[in-house]
């Protein structure tokens, strides 16, 4: 990489098989292997999330604007653990791509110089890998985030997402400002359940209020009444699909209606809105900013870690051409300011099959194996996430209620 300040070749990345003695005059070591970790649910493994992407280019930065160190090459170097090679090439090519403005192609070929290769990143279910999210997916999605103004560090609130995101302060985050916010489904009354504590709608209500939230999309089946959300002035759609799975299409037509005609903030949820809630989310992203579904799955987790599970990964490809179809189709007509009409939905579509032939793609045993239950005992891929996720935070835990 080039550095900055004027001065080149001044930062460089390193495998090293042990940790160096000293930086000595002119070099300057560190390593982030143990500070900046991902925290997994099964076997996945990274991307490390968008905070840690924060904290990473800010001690660069401090690092490369030090006075002490003007005049050392600052080597970020990582050891022989293949996975935290992974999350550390991650991370010093995503900081090329946003102050040193290289293209992810660039930042790609001059990680793999020397022969260097690097184990893709895999989703968080508990079965086999199938599906390979590669580092020049995360970063392109990197690239186009900063084009299409998703990502903004200088707006970006580092403590707010680290609170938001944690289990007992509602589980959510932003995948597009001012547009998605994906969160963990709220309960009929705020209590802990197997470690993880739910949150009753209004428990949401002055966070949405002030974040300019008009519409919630439930995706899961009914753990709280509608009406309390619509009672509070939001709109809220139900778009039922079996946890684990992939939406029929005509689900995902009616998501993309609502969406496009929303006025303000979307705000998405399944059981623990990662799988459902990522996917469709994913499915607008390719729609209207024609990014690929390895590069919208790249960005959901950057941003909420484990989004996006088995066979819906899969789902997304096959949707990729016709989505960008549809996107050029919706833009063509809206620069020829021709008038789109969209028919108003209706809340209350549980009844949406979702047994049609093009929804068949996740086989038997994964429909079966992850597909909500009404017995109350069955423990469902959102049950088994959101308890991993309570579990792994519990360490971190803060006293701070979401209201």
């Amino acid at each position: 990489f080039r550095g900055q300040l004027g001065r080149p070749r001044r930062l460089y990345f390193a495998i090293l098989c042990q940790k160096p003695k000293s930086g000595g005059a002119n070099t300057h070591y560190f390593c982030i292997d143990d500070e900046l970790v991902y925290e997994n649910f099964y076997a996945d493994f990274g991307p490390v999330n968008m905070a840690m992407v924060y904290r990473y280019c800010c001690k660069l930065n401090k690092k490369l604007k030090s006075f002490t160190l003007i005049r050392k090459k600052i080597i970020h170097y990582t050891g022989f653990d293949q996975k935290k090679q992974a999350n550390a090439a991650f991370l010093i090519g995503s900081y090329a791509i946003i102050y040193l403005r290289e293209s992810p192609e660039n930042v790609y070929r001059l990680l793999l110089a020397g022969n260097v290769s690097y184990l893709p990143f895999r989703d968080a279910s508990f079965g086999s890998c199938n599906f390979h999210l590669t580092l020049l997916d995360c970063f392109h999605a990197i690239n186009k985030a900063l084009r299409y103004g998703f990502l903004d560090f200088s707006a970006f609130d580092v403590d707010e997402y680290e609170h938001y995101e944690k289990a007992e302060n509602g589980d959510f985050n932003w995948i597009i400002p001012n547009k998605f916010l994906a969160f963990s489904g709220p309960h009929s009354r705020s209590k802990i359940e197997n470690g993880y504590p739910h949150h009753a709608p209004e428990a949401y209500f002055p966070y949405f209020r002030r974040h300019k939230v008009t519409t919630i999309i439930r995706l899961n089946k009914k753990m709280y009444d509608a009406k309390r959300f619509a009672d509070a002035g939001f709109e809220h759609y139900d778009l039922f699909f079996a946890d684990g799975s992939t939406p029929s299409d005509t689900i995902v037509k009616t998501f993309l209606n609502i969406c496009e005609n929303a006025e303000g903030v979307i705000a998405v949820h399944c059981k623990a809105g990662l799988g459902r809630t990522g996917t469709l989310i994913a499915c607008y992203i390719m729609k209207h900013y024609r990014m690929t579904a390895a590069e919208s799955i790249a960005w959901i987790r950057i941003n909420r870690p484990g989004s996006v599970i088995g066979p819906q990964q899969h789902f997304l490809t096959e949707k990729q051409t016709e989505l960008w179809t549809e996107g050029d189709i919706f833009r063509a007509k809206l620069k020829g300011n021709r008038h789109i009409t969209v028919s108003k939905i209706l809340t209350g579509v549980d009844d949406i099959s979702i047994n049609d032939a093009k929804n068949r793609r996740a086989n038997r045993k994964d429909t079966e194996l992850y597909s909500d239950e009404d017995d109350a005992n069955h423990v469902t891929q959102g049950d088994k996430l959101r308890a991993l996720k309570s579990k792994r935070q519990a360490k971190a835990a803060t006293t701070v209620a979401l209201t």
